[in-house]
């Protein structure tokens, strides 16, 4: 692959843009300038608007909302996504995007004005209503393409030719796309589903409220602040990309955005500490992927989740606390581990920022300190907690010279939430098509069943297989729209081994997140091997290593559910994190062959078979893991002053 040949000089300056650009669809936008680009950033502010306006208060019936804010998608895909990479002309839209851009709002604009009409005529549809579900669903699929890639068109075309082909009971293929199309544009078992509902619904205010919070200065807060706290620790600047991520998570939901956006300032950090370019762009990577699990936001699936386990989105965010922290501490260790290993140093008094002046800064957290409490209380709806945020996000930076958020900084912030919805709604869309041609097919029942028989009544092969499931289904495919499949195909699988239905959910959440971290599409990795300038195929092998946890964490929480809180004490929860905490320890120390010392292959062997078994919940597995890994502690710890402390 061309991708792996040529490697830019050291001293050469790396591009971050050109790096968004080739890792992340989004960044692959029209350059609109002048005059022009005054007029697109105002369409896209208004769509945002009109999102909050919709949202917050009117009630309007689900087939106009719905549709309208596809036609608006549609249209602003067009205007703001190209139909290839590379050079773009200036001011410039081709006639084929304007016709393509015309065709599919107009399909969908069709629908709002005739809503009531539609619903009321049953299945009677004329041969004109057909084409034009066709132009609508084409017109959203080719929107997918420009703004997340063909990975996901590629499943749901799969899906699609099953369906058309084999999957439906109609014997002429007329009736089948009749049929297909009924179902996927005018029912609300399709593009109208649940994804694009919860989108349309939550998804975008707190999209909206991400893009003001980042015009507060509140990254290079989280940077500063994590500098200060364990800059100067034992290779600081890869604990400063753990616990920066991690904060940053809270808002964002981009693996490969958070890899850049943070990766610029700490990879090179990292790289003059010591760490090899690829370890470095790894941690990153692995950290920021981790972003997305981070309450209260987690990449926006955590609304996505709510509507289908039907539990408040209040208590999601609560039981994803303990499988996130256990996550940045498996990464934390481990990025501990190697610089004690290369007798890495931290930051130097000097190079640390000073915490005083920033703890004046602290004043930049009130905005997401305010949504999690009107979050947590159940006082207001949803919408209503990042409306507000927003406000008080407005209010702060009254308080920062530099990032004052001023009436041209809301019409832009106005104008980024708008284009980051496109993204998120076309890949949300494509979804329901997934999640309604296996729903039309009865296929969902058919892999439910055919897994249930693999696995027998062994719940830890089902777990296996569906792991496997949600890597290959997730590679290259956004966390929301890999959730929303993943929640139609194998979350079910889970449920009927007897999983609980929200232990289940997070696990295929958890999976589908990985693969941006697992080759050979691993896209955060790469991202952050470019910054580095290192070996994307070695840094993504090294991500999911230091990511193991993210591997170990969903087993944990779906073969004992009291990670998450459920049906359990206070007691068995900190049991099941001491034992997992200790497990992760002990798989990182097997992985990083470094504890006090360099650990010989056998203990190695043992201190991974240890945390293993830490992992799986019961007296006697506990027991022996401890064991092990204890035993493997002492003889590092006894045997340390006759063996080097480090390999450097």
């Amino acid at each position: 692959m061309a991708l792996f040949k040529k490697e830019p000089k050291p001293e050469e300056p790396m591009d971050l843009e050109s790096v968004m650009k080739k890792y992340d669809r989004e960044s692959n936008v029209r350059i609109w300038e002048g005059k022009a680009r005054w007029a697109v950033n105002c369409i896209l502010a208004l769509f945002s608007l009109f999102c909050i306006y919709v949202t917050l208060f009117t009630s309007w019936l689900e087939e106009l909302r719905l549709t309208s804010f596809v036609a608006f998608i549609i249209f602003l895909g067009y205007l703001v996504f190209p139909a290839k990479k590379g050079q773009q002309k200036v001011n410039y839209m081709p006639w084929y995007d304007i016709f393509l851009m015309i065709a599919g709002t107009g399909a969908f604009l069709y629908f709002t004005a005739n809503a009531i009409s539609i619903i009321q005529q049953g299945s009677n549809f004329a041969w004109y209503q057909i084409v034009i579900g066709i132009v609508g669903i084409l017109s959203l699929a080719e929107v997918c393409r420009r703004s997340v890639g063909l990975p996901i068109l590629i499943v749901a075309a799969c899906f699609l030719v099953y369906a058309l082909v084999w999957g439906l009971s109609n014997p002429s293929f007329v009736g089948k796309l009749n049929y297909a199309v009924r179902y996927l544009f005018y029912s609300k078992e399709g593009i109208l589903s649940t994804p694009i509902n919860v989108c349309s619904k939550f998804i975008v205010v707190f999209i909206i409220f991400g893009a003001f919070l980042e015009r507060t200065g509140i990254a290079d807060f989280f940077i500063n602040i994590s500098n200060a706290v364990v800059g100067g620790f034992s290779g600081g600047p890869a604990k400063v990309a753990v616990v920066t991520s991690a904060m940053e998570g809270m808002v964002s939901g981009s693996s490969v955005a958070n890899t850049v956006g943070s990766g610029s300032v700490t990879i090179p950090l990292m790289k003059k500490t010591g760490y090899t370019p690829e370890f470095a762009a790894a941690a990153e990577a692995s950290a920021s992927t981790g972003g997305q699990i981070m309450p209260p936001i987690m990449g926006a699936a955590a609304f996505l989740m709510a509507d289908y386990v039907q539990v408040p989105y209040s208590e999601i965010v609560v039981k994803a606390i303990l499988p996130a922290v256990l996550y940045f501490t498996g990464i934390f260790i481990a990025v501990h581990l190697e610089a004690k290993k290369l007798g890495l140093r931290g930051l130097t008094k000097e190079e640390l920022p000073k915490i005083r002046p920033l703890l004046r800064q602290t004043y930049l957290l009130l905005p997401l300190v305010l949504l999690i409490y009107l979050v947590s209380t159940n006082q207001k709806s949803i919408q209503y907690a990042a409306a507000m945020a927003i406000v008080a996000t407005i209010f702060v930076s009254l308080f920062n010279r530099e990032n004052r958020i001023t009436p041209k900084r809301i019409l832009e912030a106005l104008a980024a939430g708008g284009q980051g919805t496109i993204t998120v709604a076309a890949a949300c869309g494509v979804a329901g098509i997934i999640a309604g041609t296996i729903t039309m097919t009865g296929l969902a029942n058919m892999l439910i069943n055919g897994i249930v028989v693999m696995a027998g009544n062994h719940v830890i092969i089902a777990l296996f297989l569906t792991m496997i499931c949600c890597i290959v289904l997730g590679m290259g495919v956004p966390t929301t729209a890999n959730y929303c499949i993943m929640a139609a195909t194998c979350a079910p699988i889970l449920v009927r081994m007897g999983v609980p239905a929200i232990a289940a959910h997070f696990f295929v959440f958890y999976f589908g997140i990985v693969a941006d971290l697992t080759p050979p599409v691993a896209l955060a990795a790469y991202a952050g091997a470019a910054i580095a300038q290192g070996n994307p195929m070695k840094t993504a092998l090294t991500s999911t290593k230091l990511a193991i946890a993210a591997f170990i964490v969903p087993y944990v929480f779906a073969l004992n559910p009291a990670m998450l809180l459920i049906d359990t004490t206070a007691g068995e929860v900190v049991l099941i994190c001491i034992t997992s905490l200790v497990g992760i320890f002990a798989i990182a120390a097997a992985l990083e062959g470094y504890l006090f010392h360099r650990i010989p292959w056998y203990l190695r062997i043992v201190s991974a078979v240890g945390g293993l078994m830490l992992i799986y919940p019961g007296l006697v597995t506990d027991t022996a893991g401890v064991a092990m890994v204890g035993a493997v502690a002492l003889l590092q710890y006894f045997s340390r002053k006759t063996a080097p402390t480090s390999l450097a």
